[in-house]
């Protein structure tokens, strides 16, 4: 195990009030995982004068950058003692981080998430069922353990209907969308068959998907985030357009269906809920995160706050603040294809966003290599309309490959 130090130049504060948990500014704030996630929370709690720790394998992660880093694995519990003993609390940015280590941390220091959220939000079966237990609506599904319960699951649920590993996988990886009754094994067996846990979902015929970041401290204060419209392309989140192009009615319901979740999973931090806007005005929740999300981007600037700084205010113990958007926006995903032109675009003057109205805020993540698919940005599009927004990233012609 090895570590990037800075010293520390500012005074022992009394930063804990101990009856109310509040970590004060000067606090210092460890982060499990040291990615973009980790990067813009840092950014944003250091403003308000809190101190970052992120422990990551890779050296230098975009975290790790601008924080203190502790190199090792997110099973190395010697490192995660290091990091408890040098934090005031600990949280998340992804939840792929080892549920022993959260636990283990859990009992040596102070994680306001917990281990139990993140120990439901990392399987998709535990995911439905707390889902279903909050009384909020989710596509049905069955779980598949072996070839005659894919069999019995299919024709349950019927064509067509997505096969999905009940860990990992992000952004596609892990599932198989099932369009014939035939193709169902064979999905089956590509997946692991019986090897790995599996879940089948029902196709749900949505119009679109939208998703509604909440935020919840420990004192049992909800704020949620206007909704985002969330556009994938190759499974891969592309933009994310707010406001979301439904009724107000419908955004109004799906931030009380994000609250809902929040209270029920006693959530401290924020919670992504992704859902699917069903033709006849339903909608079913898709999918949790217990923490930033990249459909949470839009805030950085459209926002009296952003989901970051909100994010540290939880956990902190903090009263949460105004979720207010101030402008609307496009938030467009930068990957590692598209890194070259935005570069060259944002280096000279933008005459496609002053043509439009456009103000493009480029914010990119510090990775090392700009490979295909990968997240390595960015950029908030404020403007009047979002439908100029959507103008300016055709004119570009930098997503030329992702506007078919």
């Amino acid at each position: 195990m090895s570590q990037n130090t800075t010293s520390r130049i500012a005074p022992e504060l009394n930063v804990i009030d101990s009856e109310s948990k509040v970590l004060k500014p000067g606090s210092v704030i460890g982060v499990l995982g040291g990615g973009q996630l980790g990067r813009m929370m840092t950014l944003s709690g250091a403003a308000m004068g809190y101190r970052f720790i992120t422990l990551d394998p890779t050296d230098a992660s975009p975290c790790g950058q601008i924080a203190e880093q502790i190199v090792a694995d997110y099973s190395d519990q010697d490192a995660a003692r290091e990091l408890a003993r040098r934090c005031d609390v600990i949280t998340y940015e992804f939840e792929n981080v080892d549920a022993e280590v959260a636990a283990l941390l859990e009992k040596e220091s102070y994680v306001p998430q917990g281990s139990k959220l993140l120990y439901t939000t990392q399987h998709r079966l535990r995911e439905k069922q707390a889902i279903e237990a909050s009384g909020v609506p989710v596509a049905p599904y069955r779980e598949v353990k072996s070839a005659a319960d894919m069999e019995e699951a299919v024709e349950a649920l019927g064509v067509p209907c997505v096969l999905k590993t009940v860990t990992g996988g992000y952004d596609g990886k892990g599932q198989r969308v099932i369009r014939e009754k035939e193709a169902a094994l064979r999905a089956y067996e590509e997946l692991g068959s019986s090897k790995v846990e599996l879940v089948l979902e029902q196709f749900v015929p949505f119009t679109c998907e939208i998703s509604v970041v909440a935020a919840r401290n420990p004192q049992g204060e909800i704020k949620t985030f206007p909704p985002a419209e969330n556009i994938h392309v190759n499974n891969i989140l592309h933009t994310s357009i707010v406001p979301a192009r439904v009724s107000s009615e419908l955004q109004l319901e799906a931030q009380h269906l994000a609250s809902q979740l929040a209270e029920s999973l006693q959530v401290v931090g924020l919670l992504a809920v992704e859902l699917f806007v069903t033709e006849d005005g339903k909608l079913y929740v898709n999918e949790l995160a217990p923490r930033p999300h990249n459909s949470g981007h839009y805030t950085m600037e459209a926002c009296t706050t952003t989901q970051f700084e909100q994010h540290v205010r939880a956990i902190c113990g903090l009263p949460l603040a105004d979720t207010t958007l101030l402008s609307p926006v496009v938030m467009v995903n930068v990957l590692g294809e598209h890194m070259e032109e935005v570069v060259d675009r944002f280096s000279g003057s933008d005459l496609e966003a002053e043509e439009l109205g456009i103000a493009a805020k480029l914010h990119l993540y510090g990775k090392a290599e700009a490979k295909t698919g990968r997240k390595m940005g960015h950029i908030n599009l404020l403007c009047h309309d979002v439908q100029h927004a959507m103008m300016w990233i055709e004119k570009t012609n930098i997503w030329r490959n992702q506007n078919s």
